[in-house]
């Protein structure tokens, strides 16, 4: 039995940081019904066979529906009469003019947890502005943080704002308001931003420890996360791959020195004034005399060196190596789903994980609707009444 089961969930989106709050919920048993544009691309193969390895979308069903249409919307009221929660992830005033708003859907049910997902948040001068992962991490101060001083910032790909941000946010946010809605009876509007993400994961930063404190503000490049630093950084291999190092905490560093025969080395263990000055040129040679240690073996040999020396040591991954690690396979990170036309596909796994109601894949993502007809005679209509819709296009 899943912790959420019995949850009934109606997701529009588009992009899949907003689809992603849905599949972390599916995963803990929630009944998640997409809600998809009919589309040309429905009945093409390599398209539905594409659509099934969509990690964002597993567990889910799908129903095409125009939301443009009144009846569309009737329809889609109908399933709103009955659920739980409603994730969206358009602009604010979208989901207002297909008359899906909270406050519209709320009269109807007032115990429904409607979650939105938008740049800006629900109010502010920026509201209606579009964006993407990389403008709210510039906007958040986070990009200008990211990377070599002497160069551009570096980009995270879409990690941050989109999936660390506003994803795992918008999950939280739903689950604080089922909870209080089995204290209170009622449901809310839980308004995420990806922008107001961005800004919360970059004050907990040790970086930004003393910004309104002490106003010290932290600079790309510099303070004892920005990489300049021998005891925090990258280091190449003699065949050609990088490592990384670790040691923030003296007692690690000093394993890390002893085991690559540098114990005078020591002395450049992480110190209190670093948290947003760059190293400083003694500092930096001792990174450049590590380097050329660190050069003298293959990555997989120092790595086995330093763990049994309890050093924190990485490996710089390629996808194919990540997904072969001993320790992804151990904690059930890449699974086996059965589907219906392809056989056994791989998806990544779940990463939480609990103890009494853990999480299951148990279905791989669906093609945009194809749990229509199931779907609409769970309202009620019969064979007669799907065929209308559908040659009307108010379903696909």
């Amino acid at each position: 039995m899943g912790v959420l089961d019995g949850i009934k969930i109606l997701e529009l989106a588009r992009v899949p940081p907003a689809e992603m709050p849905g599949m972390m919920l599916a995963d803990m048993g929630a009944d998640v019904l997409k809600i998809e544009t009919p589309s040309d691309t429905q009945e093409d193969p390599d398209w539905q066979r594409r659509s099934a390895f969509v990690y964002v979308n597993r567990n889910k069903r799908s129903l095409a529906l125009n939301m443009k249409a009144p009846e569309g919307q009737g329809l889609f009221k109908k399933l709103a009469a009955g659920a739980d929660v409603i994730i969206e992830g358009f602009r604010p005033g979208v989901m207002k003019r297909l008359g899906a708003d909270y406050e519209t859907l709320r009269a109807t049910n007032p115990r429904l947890v409607y979650c939105s997902l938008s740049g800006f948040g629900q109010n502010g001068p920026y509201r209606d502005y579009p964006a993407h992962d990389m403008n709210y991490l510039s906007l958040a101060g986070v990009l200008g943080l990211i990377g070599e001083a002497d160069r551009k910032p570096a980009i995270p790909l879409n990690l941050v704002a989109d999936y660390a941000g506003a994803s795992m946010h918008g999950a939280l946010g739903i689950m604080f308001a089922l909870f209080a809605r089995e204290r209170t009876g009622k449901g809310q509007l839980v308004d995420v931003s990806y922008l107001d993400t961005s800004v919360a994961l970059l004050a907990a930063t040790p970086n930004m420890r003393f910004f309104f404190s002490d106003g010290l503000a932290p600079k790309r490049g510099e303070g004892f996360l920005g990489g300049s630093y021998p005891y925090y950084a990258i280091y190449d291999t003699k065949d050609g791959k990088l490592l990384t190092i670790g040691c923030t905490e003296p007692w690690l560093w000093e394993n890390f020195c002893k085991a690559i025969g540098r114990p005078d080395l020591v002395r450049f263990a992480r110190k209190h004034d670093q948290f947003v000055r760059a190293a400083n040129p003694e500092e930096v040679k001792a990174r450049d005399e590590i380097e050329a240690i660190i050069r003298t073996k293959n990555r997989d040999e120092w790595y086995e060196i330093l763990v049994k020396a309890d050093v924190c040591v990485g490996k710089v991954y390629d996808p194919e190596e990540m997904v072969a690690d001993p320790q992804v396979q151990a904690r059930d990170m890449v699974v086996e789903v059965k589907h219906p036309t392809l056989g056994t596909i791989k998806e990544f796994g779940i990463p939480i994980k609990l103890s009494g109601t853990p999480g299951t894949v148990r279905t791989a993502a669906p093609h945009a609707g194809e749990h229509t007809d199931a779907v609409l005679r769970e309202l009620g209509l019969s064979a007669t009444d799907v065929k209308a819709l559908r040659d009307k296009k108010i379903v696909g």
